[in-house]
């Protein structure tokens, strides 16, 4: 008899994966096929197991789209087939999410299903933007309105609101204000539209059905969501915010970016995103097949990044094997990232040094390790030799298998590079040594194809002075010093919470020390 598989119908909220119910971050680690819209985040998708295959269905106005009848086959179909799969919206699913007739295809299709709640945008969005939806004196109820189609509406009756949220009518804006005019509402009543809500490109303008169209004028409004009413007027801007008018290049792994710029965003940084890392499968599965063949030999098992975990695990399942299969096996990781990664797998390491660096899992290990057997499954190549180097002058047996590989991309951003030449950016951050290495690599070839040469980089190089570089460690610290010459700021903890309140930090006290 065949696997039977389940849809899950997931809401993944206004933004980025910090938005996400824990019932829906559940349902994630387990995906075996995503299936989803065009507005959820890229750092939505950085959480599913690297094994999920993702498929994209979005439905944007005025662009090509998938037909609702082919995205319902596409569920039954990988359902059918024993797949775990997750259809993931943007908002909530039963707020203009469509889901009904999901739904409905999934119960003619004898398909089991089940509907994961989200944060919708028209309550978040006003939110995020410091605007409440209601208020004792000015706002005692409001109304949602989908407006992609707004000759459909009746405006006479949306005229009389207190508060409207409006969604998807970024393209309609001049017509929404004219309907609203032309049925009563002043030319003095505020509006907001907030652009991107929850995301590192969150953008907010006020003003009035008078001139917002002017205001917003040759700007892009998709995705947005409006609000008008009075209630605009009691926004809460909460003061100036600590990296307010700075512009941060934030070099991660091309599926890692994300949360890590939602914190800098969050303190009022303009974010730029810069991929410096590709993390994909090694040359050759065949060491760290054989290990799994023989995991009941090994004592520890040693995870030293979040890639190490997904992809151990991603082989686990290739042969039908689950936590149990570490039944006779003590787990060790470095750092919060990785103990975290572990626990979408329903494991707890049991043992994770105080400091997050590579060298304190050798000097603060829980037990004697000579003549243990030790499995480290880590990247292919490039890493540091530290760990396996001290175990194995301490008498453990270190069996070493690459898990994953890092590879520099070919190109950079566009928009980054006009960014560095036009002298823009502030600060470039690096979470590993060889995020500066990459960068330092990609930056070179870059001038190359700019027709620069070898004095010409040099001078490139030294007129970025005003650029800071921010480390996450003492060892991307080093790094930042040997190819970049210097290094302003370093985390004291050495996680991305602690990079981001190092340059919170630093950007404080200059401030202080310059009033």
């Amino acid at each position: 008899m065949a696997a039977r598989g389940i849809v899950y119908l997931v809401g993944a909220g206004p933004g980025g994966a910090e938005y996400l119910t824990q019932q829906a971050w559940q349902a994630l680690s387990r995906a075996t096929v995503v299936i989803y819209d065009a507005l959820i985040d890229s750092g939505v998708l950085a959480i599913l197991p690297p094994h999920a295959k993702t498929i994209a269905v979005g439905k944007r106005g005025g662009q090509p789209s998938t037909e609702q009848t082919q995205i319902n086959q596409l569920l039954i179909d990988h359902c059918r087939r024993g797949e775990t799969v997750i259809r993931l919206k943007s908002g909530d699913p039963f707020i203009f999410g469509r889901a009904m007739a999901e739904i409905d295809a999934l119960r003619q299709a004898d398909c089991p299903y089940q509907v994961i709640p989200g944060l919708s945008a028209a309550l978040a969005a006003p939110l995020l933007a410091g605007i409440p939806l209601t208020d004792a004196l000015v706002g005692r109820s409001f109304t949602v309105v989908t407006v992609h189609e707004p000759e459909s509406l009746d405006w006479a009756l949306l005229a009389q609101m207190e508060t409207l949220v409006l969604l998807m009518g970024g393209q309609h804006l001049a017509e929404i204000v004219q309907r609203l005019l032309d049925q009563g509402r002043a030319k003095t009543e505020a509006i907001a539209i907030i652009r991107a809500a929850g995301t590192p490109r969150q953008q907010v303008w006020c003003a009035t059905l008078a001139d917002i169209c002017d205001r917003v004028a040759g700007q892009s409004l998709s995705p947005a969501v409006m609000v008008i009413g009075r209630v605009v007027n009691l926004r809460q801007t909460n003061g100036k915010q600590p990296l307010a008018g700075k512009c941060i290049l934030v070099t991660r792994a091309a599926d890692q970016a994300s949360e890590f710029s939602q914190m800098l965003h969050s303190y009022g940084a303009t974010v730029l995103e810069m991929p410096t890392l590709e993390i994909v499968p090694p040359t050759s599965w065949v060491a760290l097949d054989e290990a799994i063949g023989r995991l009941d030999q090994f004592h520890w098992l040693i995870l030293t990044s979040a890639n190490a975990v997904e992809y151990f695990w991603q082989r686990l399942r290739h042969h039908n094997l689950d936590a149990r299969a570490l039944a006779n096996c003590q787990i060790a990781v470095v750092g919060n990232k990785t103990a975290q990664a572990l626990a979408k797998y329903g494991l707890t390491p049991d043992f994770i040094p105080r400091e997050f660096v590579a060298d304190a899992l050798v000097a603060e290990f829980p037990q004697t390790v000579a003549g243990l057997n030790l499995l480290f499954p880590r990247v292919e190549s490039g890493g540091r030799e530290v760990v396996t180097k001290q175990f194995l002058a301490q008498g453990a047996r270190v069996v070493e298998v690459a898990a994953y590989q890092s590879r520099c991309p070919e190109h950079m951003p566009p928009q980054v590079w006009q960014a560095w030449q036009s002298q823009n950016i502030d600060l470039v951050t690096f979470t590993s040594s060889k995020t500066v290495q990459y960068f330092h690599q990609i930056l070179s070839q870059q001038m190359q194809k700019s027709m620069m040469n070898d004095h010409s980089c040099k001078q490139e190089l030294d007129s970025a002075r005003r650029v800071l570089f921010a480390a996450i460690g003492p060892q991307t610290a080093q790094s930042c010093h040997l190819l970049l010459g210097r290094c302003e700021i370093q985390a004291q903890e050495y996680t991305l919470a602690g990079l981001s309140d190092a340059i919170v930090h630093y950007y404080c006290s200059s401030l202080a020390s310059h009033p």
